[in-house]
């Protein structure tokens, strides 16, 4: 009988056997062809980089700089079978920069060509007097990181620390929604421009913010080809979240009702979560770099660049984390590194890979390898000189907190600004 039993299990197995490798070979191929359409797609785009110059008198809030990213940036659009998979369509993505070259700070917005014209409008609608132009890449003045080369970079990336519906702190935690008078404003990213512009000749510091319209599925527990959105998925996070708070109450007609008793301690995490569902989500990710030439390379300066986003933290809802930082310990625990430490050779690979995931602002199509995940420590082993990036969920308020132009209070000599108002000629001129 056992083996009988034996037998059918091993022709059961065997007839099994070649549907299964089919299906895994299909899945591959179908993996592959996508990511050689989307490759090609995207290499026929073409970047432009926009500085934005801050107007002299910068009077509106960070509300005016939500505006835009919701106009300018989002663009959101359905696309068929055909532009999918066959062309190979993506949705664009944004890089919002703020970069301090020898101490001077400036803005950035990369962004596909053809959209210029649009963020340029929509610039311009929100800052009338600021001014918009194409420059080229800065970072394109680095040259390959090596163990000789002349320049010398440490990077990182962010993600939030807890679920995506949490928010961070934001301009509205701050108050300025309320349109404060300028001397009595706490604008969270002064310490970003004040910390850019501290640095010397030779130094360089930039952040990144890459964006696009939040397109995130999660598959829906209970079917089989069911999926949801982000925001549902902050829904069901919330409400896991308040299951030991929730009960059931009897009614004097004998029937029950739900009940959630939230403590007072979650309602800043509750109140939070749902403002932040009530604005359009971008997949988000974040990077900062300090570049200084080796003989002036600052080891201070490289741990002051990794609390810049300090002021957003709200410790009990959410906060920025740093990851992926290019060091001695970029793939393990402090306590495992101090042990099995990177090599110089390695964290020199890593910082040159950083610099070109800048260059290319990288985060949402990379290459094939990136895909292949690994667990810790054969990861490092077989992919030594890269990082797997974490997307997170910000929307357009969080965005626009971590980039605005700062107020007047904010007297930094080497923020470049227009120093003088530019006006339109009078209409009536003799032509």
């Amino acid at each position: 009988m056992i083996d009988l039993i034996i037998f059918w299990i091993y022709r059961i197995f065997l007839s099994i056997l070649p549907i299964a490798g089919f299906i895994i070979l299909a899945i591959t191929a179908y993996k592959f062809w996508l990511h050689y359409v989307q490759a090609n797609f995207i290499s026929g785009i073409e970047w432009v980089l926009l500085e934005i110059v801050p107007p002299r008198d910068v009077l509106r809030s960070p509300k005016a700089m939500e505006l835009f990213i919701t106009n300018a940036l989002y663009h959101w659009s359905e696309k068929s079978g055909l532009e999918t998979y066959w062309q190979g369509a993506v949705w664009f993505w944004f890089s919002l920069e703020i970069a301090s070259i020898d101490g001077q700070v400036h803005f950035y917005v990369r962004a596909p060509s053809r959209v210029k014209g649009l963020l340029e409008t929509q610039m311009y609608a929100q800052f009338p007097q600021a001014q918009v132009k194409e420059v080229e890449d800065y970072t394109l003045a680095v040259d390959k990181i090596t163990g000789d080369s002349e320049y010398n970079l440490w990077g990182c990336e962010f993600r939030l620390k807890r679920a995506d519906v949490y928010p961070i702190k934001t301009y509205i935690d701050f108050g300025l929604d309320k349109d404060p008078k300028e001397e009595q404003k706490v604008d969270p990213i002064s310490p970003v421009i004040e910390l850019f512009g501290s640095i010397g000749k030779g130094e360089q510091m930039w952040m990144q913010i890459v964006v696009t319209p939040c397109q995130r599925k999660y598959h829906t527990k209970g079917t089989w080809f069911g999926h949801h959105d982000w925001i549902e998925e902050g829904r069901k996070v919330i409400l896991k979240a308040l299951e030991e708070f929730t009960g059931f109450r009897e009614r004097p007609d004998g029937t029950f009702s739900k009940e959630v008793r939230s403590p007072d301690f979650l309602r800043p995490m509750m109140e939070g979560a749902g403002r932040k569902m009530l604005k359009v989500g971008f997949e988000t990710g974040i990077r900062v770099c300090y570049v200084a030439k080796r003989e002036l390379f600052n080891m201070s300066n490289r741990r002051n660049i990794r609390l810049i986003f300090r002021q957003y933290a709200m410790p009990f809802v959410n906060e920025l984390w740093r990851i992926n930082s290019t060091q001695a310990d970029a793939f393990s625990p402090n306590f495992i590194a101090s042990f099995f430490p990177l090599s110089s050779k390695k964290i020199t690979r890593l910082a040159n890979r950083m610099l070109e995931e800048y260059r290319e602002r990288e985060f949402f199509h990379p290459p094939m390898r990136h895909k292949i995940h690994l667990p810790w420590p054969l990861s490092p082993l077989i992919f030594p000189n890269f990082f797997h990036h974490h997307i997170s969920i910000l929307n357009s308020e969080e965005l626009a907190t971590l980039w605005h132009f700062p107020g007047q209070i904010l007297k930094v000599p080497t923020l470049e600004r227009i120093e003088s108002k530019e006006a339109s000629p009078p209409t009536n001129l003799p032509v």
